[in-house]
């Protein structure tokens, strides 16, 4: 037979006190309710003696909260967002908040169904690393009064609490980086995308070869041949068009490994003689031969960001009157692909 759970009432009746006594108690408020620490020493060991558990439910209806968080993201996978997922956790646990974290695959129709599936559970709040066309469902959220912060990349000018990274500073530096590594012929292998962090990537590499006099080579992949499994005949073949090349940046750190796979497989000299740069760091890089040198942006700092967005979001009664975009600068690790190569 199926043991019934305890519940406060079990408490309060065990120990001749009210419901409410324990309801306060339990929920941290015995001293702002002047309740004595011994009775409150006594609730607490009484609750832990008969492994009392609160039931969620009932509590998130009877607060209005969950104490959920929802951290979607492109593709949990990803080394980049499954780091920064981990760090977030850790922050979120800490302040009273548990997570629940899926990937969209930047599909929108997948995006939209994940949040209508979240948001009829009444989660609390969401990070979102938002796919191309879910805005009109963003700024729904933002209607119904539910807190959203926008990860990685944002819509132009929609009122909306975001944290992103100079994408377009961080491209220019790596850049401008080859070249004074006196590489003169560098591509850029990217999605075809128009979202503002690859969009952003794009315009630091345009901007840093203008600005030298050099000549673009740009490759743009559709993010679905990538999802295919494609990506790795684009660069194969673009690397055939354009023998004279002498650096690429990749724009994502899924795409360095594809072209890595590549070199490795059509002309293993190429790696060594090639200056390379992966946007977001790999552990796989510091070990890699040569060592590949990255823009590495910084988990930390982003998921401590998050967090210090969200949590007065969360107590607001109208989350749309004010919103913050916070623009965090990355670092460039520099290893031995990007150094300049001996004639």
């Amino acid at each position: 037979m199926k043991k019934k759970p305890v519940s406060i009432r079990n408490i309060a009746d065990e120990l001749k006190i009210s419901v409410t006594t324990v309801s306060f108690v339990l929920n941290g408020k015995a001293k702002e309710k002047h309740i004595s620490p011994e009775l409150t020493k006594k609730v607490l060991d009484y609750a832990k003696l008969i492994n009392y558990r609160p039931n969620q439910i009932a509590q998130s209806l009877r607060t209005g909260k969950s104490k959920l968080l929802v951290f979607m993201v492109e593709d949990i996978s990803n080394s980049f967002f499954s780091q920064l997922a981990r760090i977030f956790e850790d922050i979120a646990y800490e302040k009273g908040y548990k997570v629940i974290f899926c990937s969209n695959e930047n599909d929108d129709e997948k995006a939209n169904e994940l949040i209508t599936l979240f948001n009829f559970r009444q989660v609390d709040g969401f990070i979102i690393v938002p796919s191309p066309g879910i805005r009109d469902t963003i700024e729904n959220l933002i209607n119904d009064n539910i807190p959203v912060i926008l990860l990685d990349r944002f819509y132009e000018g929609l009122d909306c609490n975001s944290v992103v990274i100079d994408n377009e500073q961080a491209s220019f530096d790596a850049t401008q980086h080859l070249i004074d590594n006196k590489f003169k012929n560098i591509c850029f292998i990217s999605t075809a995308s128009d979202q503002s962090q690859m969009y952003g990537r794009l315009h630091g590499y345009e901007k840093a070869v203008e600005k030298n006099g050099l000549k673009p080579y740009v490759l743009q992949i559709p993010f679905e041949q990538i999802i295919k499994g494609k990506g790795k005949e684009y660069i194969k073949k673009f690397f055939e068009q354009n023998k004279d090349l002498d650096a690429v940046f990749f724009s994502t750190n899924y795409l360095a490994q594809s072209g890595l796979e590549v070199l490795k497989e059509t002309n293993q000299n190429l790696i060594n003689d090639l200056g390379l740069i992966a946007f977001d760091d790999n552990d796989m890089f510091k070990i890699y031969d040569p060592t590949i040198t990255s823009v590495a942006q910084p988990l930390v700092e982003i998921s401590s960001k998050l967090m210090e967005v969200m949590l007065p979001l969360l107590k607001k009664k109208d989350v749309s009157e004010t919103h913050q975009k916070i623009v965090l600068k990355t670092e460039l690790i520099i290893r031995e692909s990007s150094l300049a190569k001996q004639k």
